[in-house]
């Protein structure tokens, strides 16, 4: 696979079109919402299981211990089945946590991310150069 250069938008194996983008987040938002409770319930698990020391799993905790571990392990599955979901798609996921995904556009030439997060209403409002990230966004209507 060539490596994606934001200069040639040949080299990006699928660009969105605002209207194209927005017409997936349908879809995309349940999915989003979802991952980003199984995130909550995976972080959750990793931090119970931090507290159960060596000793602890050897004192009658070595079943919780275990139970936990498959758990962080179906959690674990089931987020990496959605960001490939996504990524299939095109579609760059930013962060479960905060359900921050990016569509590649052409925006002057050059690929830029069409930026959108859960909780911003139904359609996308913002864009950012690939290097500039979240902090970098600027509103469509922005050149």
């Amino acid at each position: 696979m060539s490596e994606r250069d934001p200069r040639d938008p040949a080299s990006w194996p699928l660009l969105f079109t605002v209207a194209e983008a927005n017409a997936l987040l349908p879809e995309i938002v349940p999915l989003l919402m979802e991952m980003r409770a199984r995130k909550v319930e995976l972080d959750a698990a990793l931090a119970a299981l931090e507290t159960l020391t060596p000793a602890m799993r050897l004192n009658g905790h070595a079943a919780e211990a275990r139970a936990l571990e498959a758990r962080i392990h179906d959690l674990s599955m089931e987020l990496a089945t959605g960001v490939d979901h996504l990524r299939d798609q095109g579609i760059e996921i930013k962060s479960i946590d905060h359900g921050l995904i990016d569509f590649p556009s052409v925006r002057g030439g050059q690929v830029v991310f069409l930026c959108w997060r859960l909780g911003e209403g139904p359609a996308i409002r913002y864009w950012h150069e690939i290097e500039a990230g979240f902090a970098g966004r600027r509103a469509l209507g922005d050149g």
